[in-house]
């Protein structure tokens, strides 16, 4: 039986985190491979919600969760966060959370270097949530970054920490801000080690053997294809590469291993922060989708930017992400609209795309191209069979296959767990 990555195909916050919870009850290991806690799954169990941001979504299943090399982890962060789901009742012990030796740390030193860019960008900004991402994946590619091992020698520690200071302090100086103090970093890190460390192994060594005796692997992804920082609309995009390729090199496994390529998007859009969106809706539609949709981020809280399905960015999405099958979710949101639209292209500058360019201008200047579809009046919320849905809203979801050249494997109706048509099992696939 396959392994199943999930990744998102649009701008994040598709409800992958009902998506994974799913599939994980049916998966032995998850395994988180890329990004760091600036994003989040929500995830509804019975009356429980739970925010992660940081911890594999199949601890809340009773899974083994693993942390791959390919996430930034802030430890004060993970402590804290790992702290409030056992209030809710959730044990996390080193039984079934492990964290790769080689992931890289973020360190308040990145989150304030982070916040005083974003700040000295002015009208510019590109909308980073100033966690330190981004500067922690820096250090990690200039080779001077902080990983977890490292909390085991404290004197490696040591000297690592005066060469990455003697590089952020250096800018956050330039840029005004509060150098970091080595003692205090130092003390912070080694304080929280004793905690940390038990949980620590070579998880690619783990993730071959599950693999050799058969066990299902989910690999679960972060934010989505548009915001990779290599295929998305750069530079308002994220710190990682979040394509399924990066499954591998974020835990440690072969490429063969990944297994099937899951996509969740919206039957509508959404987007946190800045950047382009050419379907996004500033009417009275927009808003009655943010209010319908709940449409707040789950780690930033801040309100979601909406507006109309984009095809033609989902199918960009689908290829470069290597997606075999979509989920579809929130198709409730959309019940009682008279009239639908989905976006088929774009028109740049008096010239027709079918896929959104690279350059920053011309992104800017997308301006989108729709179908216009009837909508339905009865509902879809709850339904769990293809039976429950109105005859609209079957033709609405086709015609959402045809146009991302992909079929709906899955589709979600409602935050509930089970209120699921399942089409084409992706660990059967």
């Amino acid at each position: 039986m396959p392994n199943v990555a999930v990744i998102g195909a649009q701008w994040g916050d598709e409800g992958k985190g009902k998506v994974v919870d799913w599939l994980a009850s049916r998966a032995d290991v998850v395994v988180r491979f890329q990004g760091g806690h600036n994003a989040g799954h929500t995830l509804v169990v019975g009356n429980q919600t739970y925010k992660l941001s940081l911890l594999p979504s199949g601890l809340v299943r009773g899974k083994l969760g693993v942390i791959g090399n390919g996430v930034v982890i802030d430890p004060v962060a993970l402590l804290a966060e790992m702290d409030r789901v056992r209030a809710q009742g959730l044990d996390v012990t080193p039984d079934n959370l492990r964290i790769a030796e080689n992931a890289i740390l973020i360190l308040p030193v990145h989150g304030a270097l982070d916040r005083a860019r974003e700040a000295a960008r002015g009208d510019r900004k590109i909308g980073t949530t100033g966690r330190g991402i981004g500067p922690a994946y820096e250090d990690k590619v200039a080779r001077r970054a902080i990983r977890v091992c490292d909390l085991a020698e404290p004197d490696v520690l040591s000297d690592k920490l005066d060469e990455l200071l003697l590089h952020h302090n250096t800018l956050l100086t330039g840029l005004g801000a509060q150098p970091a103090q080595k003692q205090e970093l130092l003390d912070l890190l080694l304080g929280l080690a004793p905690r940390l460390l038990p949980h620590v192994e070579a998880v690619w060594e783990r993730l071959d053997e599950a693999r050799r005796a058969g066990r299902r692997i989910l690999f679960e992804g972060a934010q989505a294809v548009m915001l990779d920082v290599d295929h998305g609309t750069y530079p308002f995009v994220t710190s990682s590469n979040t394509i399924a390729a990066t499954a591998a090199a974020g835990s440690g496994i072969g490429p063969a291993v990944i297994g099937f390529v899951l996509g969740i998007a919206k039957a509508y859009s959404t987007r946190v922060g800045a950047g382009p969106f050419p379907t996004e809706l500033h009417d009275e539609t927009g808003r009655q989708l943010g209010t319908r949709g709940h449409e707040f981020g789950t780690v930033t809280g801040r309100p979601r930017r909406c507006g109309w399905f984009d095809a033609a960015l989902v199918r960009q999405a689908v290829k470069v992400g290597g997606i075999q099958g979509l989920a579809l979710t929130k198709l409730d949101v959309l019940d009682g609209m008279a009239e639908l639209k989905i976006g088929v292209g774009y028109e740049i500058n008096g010239k027709r795309l079918n896929h959104l360019p690279a350059g920053q201008a011309a992104q800017a200047a997308a301006k989108p191209i729709y179908e216009t579809i009837e909508g339905w009046a009865g509902s879809t919320r709850g339904a769990r069979s293809w039976a429950a849905l109105p005859a609209q809203a079957i033709k609405y979801v086709r015609r959402v296959e045809e146009l991302v050249e992909t079929p709906v494997t899955l589709l979600s109706t409602s935050p509930e767990r089970d209120d699921t048509i399942l089409m084409r099992d992706p660990f059967e696939s």
